[in-house]
């Protein structure tokens, strides 16, 4: 296994990587599975090897708030954070690709961060990238109108998938950028008009 966990997390020392093959286990997961649900403990840290994982919060009436997605080479640090502290999930997981992931047992990560300096470097990026990625979400919301604040939307998931063609339907967006679907067909009809995207039955083409 050494050389893909290599490929995959090239930061990864050699040692490090030997570590991961003797104590993690694989475990595949399809899309729609849930694998991490608000108010259970965590009890391993997930790294991506294949797919995509969409990480939101969920109010009390089933709404949906998009957070940001996992994929190939990447770990969820707001899970590792509830895990360190032995404190309960306040995310959702939910794969939208199937995906393979490593599990690291929890006593692992404590043990690993004073052992090997490239597992320290990689939870202190990946705690970095995901503040910086969840404050530009914050901004979004405080700081831009719902125009605004659904291109930032769509270039988000474009970013995420590094595709242009998003397979998202109005009401999905609506859900998650908490307004109505009638709102959302409305302003991407006026980005149509602008030249922005290209509203096709199945998925919205960003064209800029």
């Amino acid at each position: 296994m050494l050389d893909p966990i290599k490929k995959i997390f090239p930061s990864f020392s050699n040692e490090l990587v030997k570590e991961i093959e003797v104590n993690a286990t694989i475990h595949s997961f399809q899309t729609g599975d849930i694998i991490i649900r608000t108010g259970q403990y965590i009890k391993n840290t997930v790294l991506v090897i294949s797919g995509k994982i969409k990480i939101y919060r969920e109010d009390e009436n089933g709404g949906e708030f998009f957070m940001y997605y996992l994929q190939p080479g990447q770990a969820c640090a707001i899970s590792m954070i509830c895990a360190t502290k032995n404190e309960k999930s306040q995310i959702m997981a939910k794969v939208v690709e199937d995906v393979e992931l490593i599990m690291i047992p929890l006593p692992l990560m404590d043990k690993w961060m004073m052992m090997h300096r490239s597992w320290y470097e990689f939870v202190i990026s990946s705690y970095r990238s995901r503040f910086e990625e969840v404050l530009e979400v914050i901004d979004s919301i405080a700081f831009r109108a719902m125009d605004e604040r659904l291109e930032f939307y769509l270039k988000r998931h474009a970013d995420a998938c590094n595709c242009k063609e998003l397979k998202l339907s109005h009401q999905e967006i609506a859900s998650e950028l908490n307004t109505s679907r009638e709102v959302i067909s409305r302003l991407l009809k006026k980005m149509e008009q602008r030249g922005i995207v290209s509203l096709h039955r199945n998925n919205i083409e960003l064209l800029k």
